[in-house]
């Protein structure tokens, strides 16, 4: 739901400001060195000085250079029409919209449906972005180069994806005031269990300069579950709650929530 800036300010009891955020990230256990991968609405943060560029400034003043900050930069609208259903466009257009959208370019493709700060965030000088069409992150810091290279076209969240180098490196998951449907980090899952629905997906991308309208193996996402394995994980593993801002926020490790999330999705399967 779209909250007004009037609303948003109501809301507020103070501004909140880049040193304000700062200390709220280290109170909440966000540390220098960290690698993190960030989920996050400014809206629920409340009025801020700066807005979302405060908020990436506070995540990199915590986390330095030394660590990495990730974020899921997803651009779905750059794949094939007939897909699209909210809304829909008429079968006649599909061909024309095949034919002329352009290409997934990591520096121009902007975001779709992640919000001011990941938008922002892919703009910050250092930035990396990795070379997905639909399923791209973006990232800072020591490990950016390493983690955002070779993803995958197929599988785009898989063991090809940057997701796996960060369940490698033990990252950490942070929610700024987002649920665990947001949890990225669980399409890893996904792929690690006996149940996948395949699918054919396409997107205009580049090939050596080239434009083409590619066609890639995905499996079909199930998001709708995430929520239930957020709410059972909380009964296993530690997660640090707090507020960053006014946003109720989660920092937990990423490796034990993935493979919680496995076993969870196998059991749920076979009921």
């Amino acid at each position: 739901m779209h909250v007004s800036e009037q609303g948003i300010i109501s809301q507020t009891i103070e501004p909140r400001t880049r040193e304000t955020l700062t200390n709220d990230l280290r109170d909440m256990g966000v540390c220098e060195g960290m690698t993190v991968l960030v989920h996050s609405s400014l809206s629920e943060i409340g009025w801020t000085s700066g807005g979302a560029v405060a908020v990436v400034q506070a995540l990199m003043d915590v986390v330095t250079s030394k660590g990495t900050i990730v974020m899921p930069a997803q651009s779905g609208v750059l794949s094939d029409p007939a897909e699209w259903e909210n809304p829909p466009v008429p079968e006649d257009w599909w061909e024309t919209i095949r034919n002329t959208m352009p290409p997934f370019d990591p520096d121009t493709t902007p975001t779709s449906g992640m919000g001011q700060i990941v938008e922002v965030f892919r703009s910050f000088k250092g930035v990396k972005r990795s070379n997905h069409p639909a399923v791209s992150f973006v990232a800072w810091g020591r490990e950016a180069d390493f983690l955002m290279a070779n993803h995958s076209l197929h599988n785009g969240l898989g063991e090809s994806s940057p997701l796996r180098k960060l369940y490698d490196q033990e990252a950490h998951l942070l929610f700024i005031g987002t649920g665990y449907d947001t949890a990225t980090a669980f399409h890893l899952a996904e792929y690690r269990i006996p149940y996948q629905k395949k699918v054919q997906k396409g997107a205009p991308i580049l090939v050596q300069d080239e434009r083409v309208f590619a066609l890639y193996e995905d499996i079909v996402y199930r998001e709708e579950l995430f929520e239930g394995i957020g709410q059972n994980l909380e009964k296993q593993i530690a997660i640090t709650k707090g507020k960053i801002g006014s946003a109720d926020s989660k920092l937990f490790h990423m490796k034990p929530s993935v493979d919680f999330a496995v076993e969870w999705l196998r059991s749920y399967d076979q009921k």
